[in-house]
């Protein structure tokens, strides 16, 4: 202790001979004339003050020790959660292990078993590091070894590590049936990483004696008791032999409680003992947890009281002792002036000027005045950015772990009157790019979409007292309204939208879509809300023209009955032209598909799902001819691309640039324009008589051709063998009859060229049920 106050005294004499504290020199001047008065009365006041003033700078320093290495034990888990969640998202851990068989890729279980053992040396307190992989196979066990799982209350323990709602979470639990007590500080973290349906998880259970150790790090002083509990659960460790429901535990954490403040120090008065209380928070994953650490300090008061008592003995008979400990008492007056200069200056070392203490920090408070009126500032610049991206998650669901009351918070606090207020959520869907009478061409979506923007907050602004606009980029914008509940919406609506849609056509020269939803007094129903008006955007018609959309007149008025039909014959003609290298007629029929899927009073949902289905009937077909599609589109997801455009004229170009182009090369490189005539007239011979018997020899003699010669060359074009070409087109004219007529099952294979026994067993073998099972389901549709 005597050595603690020398330092503090020689960098006290470092720092006044460093600057010039005019107010400290006037005030020690004061301090010694006081000093004057009789010693009974000097060491008395020093008997106070020390006392005082030794448990104040007690608490202070244990408060900042424990903060420290608070904040090292922080940044430790901290590690430990950031490097279980890097494993949880290596490839090593992907779905791979769902369809596993370690037995057989044993090499594959010494590779886990190898990265286990890195994992669990990574740190320190590591105890050991599982990984559990449960599913509907039989559930097995890395410890680091592999090891399946046959003892049934072992499955039942690790099965409920994974019925949390978390991905990643700590937990305090007993892996030994037979020691319920023996709890184990555990960190989960469920595997593939970012899965939906996690069948396993990586677990790190830590060592209770290496966390007790990291716990008295946080202990200055012999005795006391550290630890650490979870706010919102059960989790509890400690330094000692006391547990959750000790009574020092209790008085600790009802003392806290009465605080009301999320960190903090005090003293205790604990059966005789006074302790310095340290306390405050750990922010762990989704959750807090709170520290407590409590020192006895009544071993250190004890002497220092003692030596104030020799010293208010030897304070009686010495003036200049008593001059000295006022010294030491000119220092507690002006230790809150020092801590106030210090926080203001960061700690940093005093500027060799002019002027006293005061003047420094008048000084300093004036640049920092300045500095909050700057952030005050730029704050007010970001808001309306942190607004959109508040608004952009809510929207898209993102805050759904959020409750009603902290969203509510949320919104206020970005200056939104939300209490007595309904929501409104519209979408908005720009259409036309590819109409010669816009302004603009393909490439220039978010070009278009800002200028729309642009005019929907203007015009929203006019029409209602808040609203807020988000900018999707690709033709699309949303707009949340906030209306007072007394107040009818129905009329602004309507001229938001007239006007709004005037000024598009005139200004854009493009169609507008407009979706609004019912409003909803909730907001956490905003994100349905919203994914209610894009569906219902997608629901408009197909023509070029420019639509509102109400989602309660919607539901009111239910679905029409009026159901699409699909061009089939048209879908089989456009592929066979494909197939046969026919790059004008696929054109032509491409494009009479799309004119049959967009007819009168078609739905954009439904052309946008048809050529879906084309596309993949397309693909199909370019497997069947040899041609693998991820070299041919070079990886390209094609139905993402497809599922991105709207308009009919933008699918049509796309697909024939993207889709058929592409095939028609790949086509022609394979086998010459000779061979596809010669092949294309034998498929259209069994096109014509396939409901006849026919055989590779009597085509071959028709085209007049080498019966090998076809064989492989039909092959070589079509990708399917002669006999597989021929059932095929059998089977579709049986499923087309089937669907469509009322024949019998002995009537249609005679049509398409079987016997009634024989048709059965092939037509199950390809479709997987019988004819008559196909009509059945066929006809319920």
């Amino acid at each position: 202790m005597l050595k603690e106050l020398k330092s503090k005294l020689i960098a006290g004499k470092k720092t006044k001979n460093g600057t010039k504290r005019r107010f400290y020199r006037k005030s020690l001047i004061m301090i010694l004339l006081v000093a004057s008065i009789p010693g009974l009365i000097t060491g008395a006041l020093v008997y106070g003050i020390a006392g005082g003033r030794l448990e104040s700078e007690l608490l202070q320093m244990h408060n900042k020790q424990i903060e420290q290495r608070a904040r090292n034990i922080d940044t430790q888990l901290t590690n430990l959660e950031l490097t279980l969640s890097h494993w949880a998202f290596d490839s090593k851990f992907d779905y791979s292990l769902e369809s596993r068989n370690f037995v057989q890729d044993f090499e594959k279980a010494r590779d886990i078993s190898k990265t286990l053992l890195v994992m669990q040396g990574s740190n320190t307190i590591n105890k050991t590091v599982q990984l559990y992989l449960g599913g509907d196979k039989e559930p097995v066990l890395f410890e680091p070894e592999y090891a399946p799982l046959t003892n049934k209350q072992d499955r039942e323990l690790y099965e409920g590590l994974l019925d949390s709602d978390k991905v990643t979470y700590w937990t305090e639990m007993s892996f030994e049936p037979q020691r319920p007590d023996n709890k184990e500080l555990t960190l989960v973290h469920y595997i593939p990483g970012g899965s939906l349906k996690p069948f396993g998880a990586l677990i790190i259970r830590l060592d209770k004696e290496k966390v007790a150790d990291m716990l008295r790090t946080m202990t200055p002083y012999d005795g006391g008791e550290t630890f650490f509990l979870q706010d919102n659960g059960s989790l509890f460790a400690s330094t000692g032999s006391s547990t959750h429901e000790s009574s020092f535990v209790t008085a600790l954490k009802a003392e806290i409680a009465a605080k009301g403040q999320a960190d903090g120090s005090f003293f205790l008065d604990w059966e005789g003992a006074t302790f310095t209380v340290t306390y405050g928070k750990f922010s762990r994953i989704a959750d807090s947890w709170t520290y407590v650490s409590a020192s006895p300090i009544t071993s250190i008061t004890e002497p220092v009281v003692f030596i104030s008592k020799i010293i208010f003995t030897v304070s009686l008979s010495a003036l200049l002792l008593a001059a000295l400990l006022a010294w030491f008492a000119s220092r507690t007056i002006y230790s809150p002036v020092n801590r106030l200069l210090t926080l203001l200056t960061a700690g940093k070392s005093l500027p060799q000027e002019q002027g006293d203490e005061f003047s420094l920090i008048e000084r300093q408070w004036q640049h920092l005045s300045r500095e909050s009126t700057e952030l005050h500032s730029k704050l007010s610049e970001q808001l309306p950015y942190v607004k959109e991206s508040f608004l952009h998650q809510l929207l898209q669901g993102y805050l759904f772990a959020y409750s009603e009351e902290d969203l509510l918070g949320r919104m206020e606090r970005y200056k939104w009157k939300v209490d007595h207020h309904r929501f409104i959520v519209v979408y908005m869907q720009l259409t036309g790019m590819a109409s010669l009478e816009g302004k603009f061409k393909y490439g220039d979506e978010g070009l278009v979409t800002f200028a729309a923007v642009n005019m929907i907050e203007e015009f929203a602004s006019e029409h209602f007292e808040q609203s807020k606009t988000i900018n999707f980029h690709d033709l699309a914008a949303g707009l949340l309204l906030i209306v007072p509940k007394e107040t009818s919406y129905a009329e602004s609506l309507q001229t938001f939208g007239t006007e709004l849609t005037h000024a598009v056509n005139h200004i854009l020269n493009m169609r507008l879509t407009i979706a609004v939803s019912e409003p909803t007094d909730a907001i956490a129903d905003i994100p349905l809300s919203f994914e209610g008006v894009k569906h219902a955007a997608s629901q408009r018609n197909v023509e070029n023209e420019n639509q509102l959309i109400d989602i309660g007149k919607l539901h009111a008025e239910g679905a029409g009955s009026d159901e699409p039909q699909y061009p089939f014959t048209l879908e089989r003609e456009f592929i066979q032209a494909l197939r046969t290298g026919q790059e004008a007629e696929a054109d032509e029929l491409l494009r009479a598909f799309l004119e049959a899927l967009s007819c009168k009073g078609a739905k954009a949902i439904d052309v946008q799902q048809g050529m879906l289905h084309l596309l993949g009937s397309v693909q199909h077909a370019i497997m069947v001819s040899g041609i693998q599609p991820t070299r041919l589109f070079k990886c390209v997801n094609l139905y993402e691309q497809l599922s991105q455009i709207r308009e009919p004229q933008l699918i049509l170009t796309w697909f024939q640039e993207r889709v058929c182009s592409p095939f028609m090369k790949e086509l022609g490189g394979r086998s010459d324009a000779q061979v596809k005539r010669l092949i294309e007239h034998a498929m259209i011979y069994m096109q014509q008589n396939f409901m006849k018997d026919i055989s590779l020899d009597n085509c071959a003699d028709h085209i007049g051709a080498n019966p090998f010669f076809l064989s492989k060359s039909f092959k070589l074009v079509t990708g399917k063998n002669f006999i597989d070409y021929l059932t095929g087109l059998r089977m579709e004219k049986a499923k087309e009859l089937l669907r469509e007529s009322g024949l019998k099952i002995n009537d249609v294979a005679e049509q398409v060229g079987y016997q009634h026994s024989y048709f059965n067993r092939i037509f199950k073998k390809l479709e997987g049920m019988t004819p008559s099972r196909y009509r059945e389901l066929s006809q319920a549709k």
